[in-house]
């Protein structure tokens, strides 16, 4: 686990969040054991208790289990119950803004989809600063 703690959110909500991403990228697998609160506490010289505020946070939304005497554990299900959420978020949070942006720009989604238009200039048909095209421009004078 790489991590670089920032003033944002509280350190235990960035570990959570870490371990999230780490199923979600598939670097800890359902079945695979969380590092220990010990080993992760030492390592990022961290408070045991915020480590086990992480984790706890992560057994409660049933993405974790605990197995006493071994430790905690990615439960099956925890990577599709994740990918639901980011989904849902994703739709419901960020792809409006996404959407309103690609609107107010004019892009076209097949150059979006190729990857195509990155670093091009704006064609004809593209509306300038004041919203019209240079076609329709040239049809006024």
């Amino acid at each position: 686990m790489d991590l670089e703690w920032n003033d944002s959110q509280p350190i235990y909500r960035q570990l959570r969040d870490r371990v999230v991403e780490m199923i979600l990228d598939c670097v800890l697998k359902e079945g695979d054991a969380l590092p220990s609160v010990r080993t992760v506490a030492a390592e990022y010289r961290v408070n045991p208790l915020t480590i086990l505020k992480a984790y706890q946070q992560l057994v409660d939304e049933e993405l974790v289990e605990k197995r006493r005497g071994l430790g905690m554990f990615v439960k099956n299900g925890a990577r599709h119950l994740l990918m639901e959420g980011e989904r849902h978020r994703f739709l419901s949070e960020q792809w409006p803004k996404v959407y309103a942006t690609i609107q107010r720009l004019g892009l076209d989604p097949e150059e979006l989809l190729n990857g195509n238009g990155a670093g091009r200039a704006p064609s004809a048909a593209a509306p300038s600063a004041t919203g019209q095209s240079d076609s329709e421009k040239k049809e006024e004078r």
